[in-house]
């Protein structure tokens, strides 16, 4: 096989003589005529075709690379799932996640500097599905926030039902973490989403009273803390014991009963409190009690 020339195309062997013998060649001594001598094996026709070739196995490779990456990361998170709802977050060790996906504590720390950081994923990867189609919700009901808030909270309801992920994931975040040493981190995320969602409902509580969809004396905050805590108790108390109501029958009827009762349009069932019996409140026997035994203290 005749070697390339300087372009890569194949020159004649005496050309390439007198090229290995020319002034830079010359320069080079011995070593330049054997490396001429080497480019004659085929691992050294790096022609135009060869490149392109070579570049695309590459390409492919770092494809493949990435799309193993991805698999063995997923592959973790199923894992640490699966601990965490068998044996809580604190007494699940990255050892044991490594054990059950059958890898290294290396490649665990690979992905993941620490547990916290890992059930932070874990929980991304199972309400990402929520907050695109909220975002969604908001693309096609632009001018009725009211009925985006509704129509979010009432997915929420229905993949913690019928979706396995959304209801393990839920059922540890609530009920498998204490939020201690590492997992502190773990508090510090839940408490920026449950501000965060707050923050989304008061913004459609405001939007709706721009628009004319509830009254102005609606404290946007007070509703926006409520509407929260009712679907989240909810969920709460479901995943305990599902079979004990209807989570989407009963989760609509208290959103939308909550939301129908910010028009203030109805009577008041209960009269204010009085100065008098706010300052009653943990006077009880049974509180005073309390308080002067923790006094002796």
């Amino acid at each position: 096989m005749e070697p390339l020339g300087p372009m890569g195309f194949v020159e004649p062997a005496q050309q390439a003589g007198k090229r290995a013998n020319s002034a830079p060649y010359a320069k080079r001594g011995t070593d330049a005529m054997q490396a001429a001598v080497t480019r004659d094996t085929p691992q050294y026709i790096h022609t135009f075709t060869h490149v392109c070739k070579c570049a695309k196995l590459s390409s492919t490779m770092v494809r493949k690379t990435k799309q193993e990456a991805l698999e063995t990361r997923e592959k973790i998170l199923d894992a640490a799932e699966t601990l965490f709802q068998r044996c809580g977050v604190s007494r699940t060790s990255l050892q044991d996640i490594a054990s059950e996906a059958d890898l290294t504590r290396g490649a665990i720390y690979w992905h993941f500097k620490d547990k916290a950081e890992m059930f932070n994923a874990m929980m991304e990867r199972a309400t990402m599905p929520l907050e695109q189609a909220m975002d969604c919700a908001r693309q096609t009901r632009p001018d009725s926030p009211l009925e985006q808030m509704r129509w979010g909270l009432l997915n929420a309801f229905h993949s913690t039902v019928h979706n396995a992920r959304t209801r393990r994931v839920f059922e540890i975040a609530m009920h498998r973490v204490e939020y201690v040493d590492e997992l502190l981190a773990v508090r510090d995320r839940h408490l920026a989403v449950r501000n965060e969602c707050v923050d989304d409902i008061e913004h459609n509580f405001k939007l709706a009273i721009t628009l004319g969809q509830l009254p102005a004396i609606v404290r946007t905050r007070v509703a926006a803390i409520t509407l929260h805590s009712l679907t989240d108790g909810l969920i709460q108390n479901w995943i305990l014991d599902p079979t004990s109501f209807d989570l989407l029958e009963v989760g609509q009827e208290v959103v939308e009963g909550f939301l129908n009762s910010l028009q203030g349009t109805s009577r008041p069932l209960l009269p204010p409190l009085k100065a008098e019996e706010l300052a009653a409140l943990g006077t009880a026997p049974l509180c005073s009690f309390a308080a002067a035994s923790a006094g002796k203290h």
